[in-house]
């Protein structure tokens, strides 16, 4: 038995940041996790791996429809296998940089699946089966979340596959079919079509990425069903049949009506993510889930003394860089230090060309609570760099309170816009009105002066490019 100051179950974003900092602040941690490499679903199977094929898929289409119209003649061959091969050499790189880093904070990983033994107790289940019990001051709760399943539709990892198994399908499908026209199942359905395959999005409500400013998710549907993506939206799916060749897919319309089947050789069920805590023994400290599985928490706290929660298991967003912030804030209040995530300036993104990017509030939301404002709004297309480029597609969109001028919120849909969002949400932390970025000058020429011109747009003074 090992006498710990912070025992962290779960190695994800959360997991391994938390175990980071307690280790930068001088607490003896351990960080529970019984996959064979650190990172969580994130790492391994989720936020990395999909970026690697949507990157790479991105460029295979690139050269396949736009480089001739640059004066580029090539004919691309797809090479799946050594896709799939750079993937997966990506992912081995990063996961050995964590355990590195686990080796310089002076973390200990206990390899093995823990679950809380009683106060101050964590059980670590080895994958030869045994099990030790360790003390510790205080437990953090990173377990993170596992696909939602849907009555129905029984997922094998052969013909219906869920996220994981669709980073590795083993030929491009002639037809996919995605149930949930969320952000997994938009990023992973745009890699298989880039590749070849017809895809067909079946999704329960009447619009695609529900919570998304209204505006920005009709571009972006506009934009997937130019791109030759098909949407079946309305619709509530109630079966599926698999062969050893494909799958049979029934659904029917929300509202009612006759239902339809279509055939695939593949399915993606991505209808979004639940918090996993199988097995954690919540029980033994009187933790009691939601009827969701979501862990509630007061700053982190659980209602066990000791015993703390961050990432996908808890509320709000289910990001990796929100699990990370609420990682390092968790842990300096443990260390007794003010820690503090402002959860009105999380970033959003979906990968997908265009990507699309959001952070704070919506125009319905605004709506909603009775805030009058003004929108800024700059389109890709009188973009100089975006221009050039060919990448002139979307947007930008600024709001702010139209009595202060401070920015409430911003939606990009366009080229890079991953990496624009950021300058908003720093904007947004010093509580900067729109005139503070409109009067920010902004090297010519980039896209980031989209951002600036939106700003302007606010009080009508945009400069076309």
């Amino acid at each position: 038995m090992a006498q710990y100051d912070v025992i962290i179950i779960g190695g994800g974003p959360g997991g391994y940041n938390a175990a980071i900092r307690a280790g930068q602040l001088g607490l003896k941690v351990a960080l529970v996790e019984g996959r064979a490499t650190l990172g969580g679903t994130c790492l391994n199977v989720g936020c990395i791996p999909s970026k690697a094929l949507l990157h790479a898929s991105e460029l295979y289409e690139m050269a396949s429809k736009d480089f001739a119209s640059l004066g580029i003649d090539v004919s691309p061959k797809l090479n799946l296998p050594q896709m799939m091969a750079q993937k997966s050499e990506s992912v081995t790189a990063l996961t050995k940089g964590i355990e590195f880093l686990m080796k310089k904070n002076k973390v200990e990983w206990l390899k093995g699946w823990g679950k809380i033994a009683g106060p101050g107790k964590v059980s670590v289940k080895a994958a030869d089966g045994t099990e030790t019990v360790h003390d510790a001051k205080d437990i953090v709760i990173a377990t993170g979340s596992e696909p939602s399943g849907l009555p129905g539709v029984t997922v094998d990892n052969k013909r219906i596959v869920d996220s994981t198994g669709a980073l590795a399908i083993p030929e491009v499908p002639k037809h996919l079919i995605v149930i949930g026209a969320g952000v997994i199942g938009l990023e992973l359905g745009s890699v298989w079509r880039r590749l070849g395959a017809k895809v067909t999005v079946v999704e329960y409500l009447d619009r695609i990425t529900p919570g998304m400013d209204t505006e920005t998710a009709t571009a972006f549907q506009k934009a997937l069903t130019k791109q030759g993506m098909e949407f079946r939206l309305g619709a509530k799916v109630t079966g599926a049949k698999t062969s050893k060749t494909g799958v049979d897919l029934t659904y029917g319309p929300v509202a009612g009506g006759a239902a339809e089947t279509i055939s695939a050789d593949y399915v993606l069920l991505a209808i979004g993510r639940r918090p996993y805590t199988e097995g954690l023994g919540l029980e033994s400290v009187g933790v009691v889930p939601d009827k969701r599985g979501v862990i509630a928490n007061d700053h982190f706290k659980t209602s066990a003394k000791g015993v703390w929660v961050i990432g996908d298991v808890t509320s709000g967003p289910m990001l990796a860089h929100k699990a990370e912030d609420e990682a390092v804030a968790c842990i300096e209040l443990i260390a007794g230090k003010a820690g503090h995530v402002n959860y009105d300036i999380i970033p959003g993104v979906i990968y997908t060309f265009p990507e699309v990017a959001t952070v704070g509030k919506t125009e319905e939301e605004l709506k909603a609570a009775g805030v009058a404002y003004k929108v800024g709004k700059f389109p890709f297309l009188a973009n100089s760099r975006a221009k050039v480029n060919h990448e002139a597609e979307g947007f930008v969109k600024i709001l702010a309170d139209a009595k202060t001028d401070r920015i409430l919120g911003a939606h990009l849909i366009g080229p890079s816009v991953s990496e624009m969002i950021a300058e908003y949400a720093v904007a947004m932390e010093f509580s900067a009105s729109s005139e503070d970025v409109a009067r920010t000058c902004h090297p010519h020429p980039t896209r980031s002066e989209a951002l600036r011109q939106a700003a302007m747009g606010v009080e009508g003074w945009t400069m076309q490019a």
